[in-house]
């Protein structure tokens, strides 16, 4: 994996290679729900990638930048690894295959409270044990004695490192942060060192979007639910959310628009003052069980 792969920072990429900088790609990956999204935000201490308790919440590669003066971490947030039904969950498993190769190192994250499964053990198998570090997080609130037990069973997995942490709290984030920079080969800055993420704009506002939606909705339509920007004239946004079923769009709009409503007051407050977003629902039969429509989403 390199960052020319998708227009990364060509211009910064020799600077620093011969002065003992230090840089490299760190992926997250895991099981759905396992916190891997609030974990990258909580180490980069801004918010890159949408987070919710929905399975298939990410559904991207997000590229998140740690900068440091001597050191640059591209963390890539990866979507949950399971069983796929389908087009778009197999889509999802590919991505999250495809950017556990050519890394440095694996974060393995790993629920703490609900323990290692047999999910997480087929996907520990598939890592390379020398480049893998695991992370249990969510152990806010547990016991020294239950975290304990659940770090016994996760040396079962024979991995590199082993870190409880909590994202949601910060807790043992920063020696887990630590230990990554101490894993970085001398290499070049791949991305300029104000630069957090690589995330176009017109993707970042549909995932906002999405968001917000399954946090509004509260309803059994998150699989169901794509969002992607239609028309970008700055301030004014347009965006359409599809969904599979005409009983999915009177949920997504609400009695008299107000899901709606509510969804763009939300996104608005996460975007430059003075953006108009104009939210517009779509039904589209049966599309994450077609891989042509998997495909123009941009999934």
């Amino acid at each position: 994996m390199t960052a020319t792969d998708d227009g990364g920072a060509d211009g910064t990429a020799a600077e620093h290679a011969d002065g003992g900088f230090r840089s490299g790609f760190v992926t997250l990956t895991g099981r759905p729900n396992v916190g891997k999204s609030t974990l990258l935000n909580q180490m980069l201490d801004t918010k890159v990638s949408i987070v919710s308790d929905k399975s298939q919440t990410t559904r991207h590669q997000i590229r998140g930048v740690l900068n440091r003066d001597d050191a640059q971490i591209v963390f890539v947030d990866t979507p949950g690894v399971s069983k796929p039904r389908s087009a778009l969950g197999s889509r999802l498993n590919e991505s999250a295959a495809a950017a556990r190769s050519g890394v440095d190192v694996v974060c393995l994250v790993l629920d703490a409270r609900s323990g290692v499964g047999r999910g997480d053990r087929f996907l520990a198998e598939q890592l390379n044990p020398a480049t893998t570090v695991a992370v249990l997080n969510k152990v806010d609130g547990m016991k020294p004695e239950a975290i304990a037990a659940q770090l016994a069973v996760a040396a079962e997995l024979d991995l590199a490192a082993y870190f409880p942490v909590s994202a949601f709290t910060g807790r043992g984030v920063k020696p887990l942060v630590d230990h990554l920079l101490g894993l970085m080969p001398e290499g070049p800055q791949w991305y300029p060192g104000d630069q957090v993420t690589d995330m176009p704009e017109p993707l970042w506002v549909a995932e906002l979007v999405r968001e917000q939606l399954l946090h509004v909705t509260r309803q059994e339509v998150p699989h169901s639910v794509a969002t992607r920007v239609t028309e970008w004239e700055w301030p004014r946004i347009r965006v359409e959310i599809l969904v599979e079923r005409d009983s999915q769009k009177g949920i997504v709009i609400g009695k008299g628009g107000q899901v709606l409503k509510d969804v763009g007051t939300r996104v608005r407050r996460q975007l430059p003052a003075g953006a108009f977003i104009e939210l517009f629902v779509t039904v589209d039969p049966g599309w994450q069980h077609d891989p042509a429509a998997v495909e123009r989403l941009g999934y």
